[in-house]
């Protein structure tokens, strides 16, 4: 699978992500105290949704475009709110023309004590990363394996830190590097709260990862699932899932809340489905 993210930014697999990693990022502003995102596979942190790569797609209609036109209750409106807003944010004049990848929606919602460390291998889409932040002090950009940030970049100096980890599965074995490279980083700082994307689509072997990752006997693992079409007739994406590590503790209520509308808005056919449960931590994980 190539997720050449230009072609896929503001589809509803980065709906997922990023209103869950806007949310911990909210979260982790309830102290004073200052904190660092690790930004593994950063990409170029901001997509041109006129571009002619996703208007080959056009991905982000049934994405952020649904999203941004939903009619939300009042409680769901107000946990996508941190998400929403950036995107409006970067489309003042009401059109959806750009859409800020996690880097930059990071970078859009911190105070000025918060950092953002962002990692990209890619030599023309880290040189585009560069320019997008050059010159802010809040934000180092490096070019480097995000699989090597997890062992070089952990702990962060200020002792917090929300790590997103989102490799691009380009390769085959990338479900069991992420667990692996979850359990690294995990060793070098098990205070930290992690944020693992993954595909889902027809014969992707989730079930060994999730018990790989079980198996790490991490204490705290909820996840996170969004399927939005079957996937019998079709060798594309269908779904998504996040793994999150020491999770906030109001975390599986607001997904309790947001994942059903979010399946709502942008199913595409009647087998869209959702789900959230703990790997490990606070209930029997479930059968996987």
């Amino acid at each position: 699978m190539n997720y050449r993210h230009i072609y896929h930014a503001g589809n509803f697999a980065d709906v997922l992500k990023h209103a869950v990693l806007c949310l911990l990022i909210r979260y982790m502003q309830k102290k004073d105290k200052a904190f660092r995102v690790l930004d593994t596979h950063a990409g170029t942190g901001l997509y041109d949704l006129s571009s002619e790569e996703a208007q080959k797609t056009g991905e982000w209609r049934d994405g952020i475009g649904r999203l941004l036109s939903a009619d939300l209750a009042p409680d769901v409106a107000s946990l996508l709110a941190p998400y929403l807003d950036a995107v409006r944010e970067m489309n003042p004049d009401g059109s959806i023309n750009l859409y800020p990848g996690s880097p930059k929606l990071a970078r859009l919602l911190f105070r000025p004590q918060d950092r953002l460390a962002a990692m990209e291998l890619h030599p023309d889409d880290f040189g585009r990363l560069w320019r997008l932040f050059e010159g802010d002090h809040q934000v180092r950009v490096t070019e480097l394996d995000g699989w090597l940030s997890l062992g070089a970049h952990l702990p962060p100096k200020e002792k917090r830190g929300l790590v997103l980890i989102d490799p691009p599965f380009e390769i085959d074995g990338e479900y069991e590097r992420l667990a692996k490279g979850l359990a690294t980083a995990y060793r070098r700082f098990p205070g930290g709260t992690y944020c693992l994307w993954y595909p889902i689509k027809k014969g992707a072997p989730i079930r060994q990862f999730h018990e790989d990752l079980q198996a790490l006997e991490i204490p705290k693992m909820l996840c996170a699932e969004l399927l939005v079409r079957s996937d019998r007739e079709t060798t594309g994406l269908s779904g998504s899932g996040l793994i999150v590590v020491n999770p906030p503790f109001t975390l599986k209520a607001d997904l309790h809340r947001l994942l059903p509308v979010l399946k709502e808005v942008l199913a595409q056919d009647r087998y869209a489905s959702q789900r959230s449960f703990w790997l490990r931590g606070e209930e029997k994980p479930e059968e996987v």
